[in-house]
Formats: C-alpha cells, sequence, structure tokens
C-alpha cells in the first residue's frame, strides 16, 4: 500500500482509569487555573456540585443550564456570569451540551477547558463548535475550543441510564464511520476509529444485559475516547451535516437522531468507500454489509428507528434537504438534493437501510 496523508495531533491531555475523578485537581495544577466556573445540564448538576464541593474555594460557581445544539442566548449568559466571577477556566460536566457550552465561552473568550464526560458524545475530543441562533445551527473549527485536558472516569457512567447509553454509543461510532471515508484520513485515524467501533459494538450490548458492568462501562468509554478523536481529526460528511441540520432546525434529540441516521448514509456512501467497508467489517458483528450490520445492532439494542418517532413531520423532508446541500463539503458520494431527501424519507419512516442511489 502507497500512503499519502497527513496527521496532526491535538495539543491535549487524557487521563483514563475507574475513580479518576481524584485527580481533577492535579490537572488544573497542571494547567495553573486557580478559579473555575462548574458546567452541566440540569440532570448532572449532583455530580457537578460533588466537583465543587472537592475543589472549595477553587471553584466559583455551578451552571446547570446546558441544553442541546447550545442556543446563542443561553451561551451569552453563560460567558456574562463567568467573566462577571472572574473564572480562569471551565469545567464541563456531562455530555455535548455542557462541553458545548464550554466550547462557547473559549471561543468569545478564550477560557480553557477541563472535560469531564459522563456520555460517549466525544465533543471532549475536538476542535469543533456549535452554536444556534434562530433555529439554525452553526459550527466551525477552532483550536481555542479544544479542551486542553480530558478526565475519563468510568464510574461516572454507570448512572447514565441504559436507553441513552445506547444512543450515545451509536452517536460515537458516527464518528469513526465518517472519519474512515473522510477525505483526509490517515492510518492512525483508520486504526483508532475501527477499533472505537468495535469497543462499542461489544460494550453496547453487555450494558444493556448489565447497566453497572464495570468492564462494559470502561470499554464503552475507551470506545467513545477513539471515536471522539478521529472526530477531532477529520473532516465529517452528510451525516453529521443532516444531524446537525435535523437538530439545530428541528430540535430533534442529538444522539438518537445520530442513531436513526447512520446506517442509512452509511449505506448510501458504502460503494464509494471499499476502505471503510472493509475495516467496518471487521468491527461490526454480525453478516451483510456494515449498514445491515449497524441496523441489526440498532434493533438488538432497542434504539430508536425513525426520524418519525423523534417528532420529525414529514413535511419538514424537504426544507432539511434543502439545507444540508446548500453547502458544499467533502463526502464520498457526490450528494444531491434528491438523494439528500432519499435518505431521509428512508430515515423518517424507519425503514431499514438501503442504497437510494440504485
Amino acid at each position: 500500500m502507497t500512503y499519502d496523508f497527513a496527521y496532526e495531533a491535538n495539543p491535549m491531555r487524557v487521563r483514563f482509569g475507574a475513580g479518576s475523578l481524584s485527580v481533577l485537581a492535579d490537572e488544573l495544577d497542571h494547567l495553573g487555573l486557580r478559579r473555575v466556573l462548574v458546567l452541566c445540564s440540569p440532570s448532572q448538576k449532583g455530580t457537578a456540585e460533588r466537583i465543587a464541593s472537592m475543589l472549595g474555594d477553587r471553584c466559583v460557581g455551578v451552571r446547570a443550564d446546558a441544553v442541546m445544539h447550545v442556543p446563542a442566548e443561553v451561551a451569552k449568559r453563560s460567558s456574562t456570569e463567568a467573566l462577571s466571577l472572574g473564572a480562569d477556566g471551565c469545567i464541563t460536566v456531562g455530555g455535548g451540551s455542557s462541553i458545548g457550552l464550554g466550547k462557547a465561552i473559549a471561543l468569545v473568550h478564550g477560557l480553557p477547558i477541563v472535560a469531564v464526560p459522563t456520555t460517549y458524545a466525544g465533543s471532549e475530543m475536538t476542535p469543533v463548535w456549535g452554536l444556534t441562533t434562530d433555529g439554525r445551527k452553526e459550527t466551525g473549527r477552532d483550536i481555542r475550543v479544544l479542551p486542553r485536558s480530558v478526565v475519563y472516569d468510568p464510574e461516572l457512567t454507570t448512572g447514565l441510564p441504559v436507553d441513552i447509553s445506547v444512543t450515545s454509543g451509536i452517536n460515537a461510532v458516527a464518528h469513526a464511520v465518517e472519519a474512515l471515508y473522510a477525505p483526509d484520513i490517515s492510518p492512525i485515524v483508520a486504526l483508532m476509529a475501527e477499533d472505537g467501533v468495535r469497543a462499542l459494538a461489544s460494550a453496547l450490548p453487555a450494558i444493556v444485559a448489565d447497566h453497572l458492568d464495570p468492564q462494559a462501562r470502561s470499554d464503552a468509554l475507551y470506545g467513545a475516547w477513539l471515536c471522539g478523536a478521529t472526530l477531532g481529526a477529520t473532516t465529517m460528511s452528510l451525516h453529521h451535516k443532516l444531524c446537525h441540520s435535523l437538530g439545530g432546525t428541528l430540535n430533534l434529540p442529538h444522539a438518537p437522531t445520530h442513531t436513526v441516521v447512520l446506517p442509512h448514509v452509511l449505506a448510501f456512501n458504502q460503494s464509494a468507500a471499499p476502505g471503510a467497508v472493509t475495516a467496518l467489517s471487521r468491527a461490526l458483528p454480525g453478516s451483510g454489509d456494515p449498514a445491515t450490520r449497524l441496523w441489526d445492532l440498532c434493533r438488538g439494542l432497542g434504539a430508536p428507528r425513525s426520524l418519525a418517532e423523534l417528532g420529525m413531520k414529514e413535511k419538514d423532508i424537504d426544507r432539511i434537504a434543502d439545507d444540508v446541500t446548500s453547502r458544499s463539503y467533502g463526502n464520498p458520494r457526490p450528494v444531491t438534493r434528491e438523494a439528500a431527501a432519499a435518505i431521509l424519507h428512508v430515515a423518517w419512516a424507519g425503514d431499514p437501510p438501503t442504497d437510494i442511489g440504485q
């Protein structure tokens, strides 16, 4: 094989292991942070307050108003409070909502982030930010928003409900799937992506069987780390464009939307991505092509199957198809408005994945 690629490692630290929350203060010391604001969603307020108690007077406050898709008005309020409290950094506790809020503050004010993930979202590994204004989600890449340190403690994920664990895990798989056919894929990213998918495909059924299984929780978080790292190292394509539009425009739930859409976009792209098909065939259980294996895995995990059950109306298909084809981006197969609409129709109905181009 002849290689031709570029790879740039992101400048960040990772601490991984059961009980690693105990080293959080050490990470603040490493970064020289003395006054941190803790950010979380309402569901993670208990964990955030536990962290605040651990840090004592190094914590200047807790904001528990992070929500999906990072509304611009929420980001503005949190930014104002961070400045008024004299914070020199933020600790984000939870999933993509809280990490996204921290990124919004970092984007404007440059406050460094220490991330403490409690889901498998993967946002903590990327320099990608997102803000939703008037129903439109804008995303971008900026090294200022990349967390400076990430503390992965599998013990913090045992309270994650099984259904959310499943969709959050498939959301992580989506990062790796798109990395495998990204225009800027490299050998090391391909290795991370394949192993991340393999780890999650094995761990999620075990979590469904026993949500307190410590090995399964550790394996799933390990897989999420690898998948998140691939998201941070490559350019995302049609799948993420669709999900960002569905989330920002229709306010559909983030991880369940990724879970429903992924098999259908993969089915569309498989014919143009033989390397991804080979890697995913090794990583995913079952038989058939990777899109079918992924569909079967999701069904076995009890995941949602259709955009309709997530709240999308059939009449919204055309506006989403228009939105995702209004701007150019890399995808292994050309995306027409008709193709995007066809993919959305199948995903809306919850039918099995099929190559709509054939």
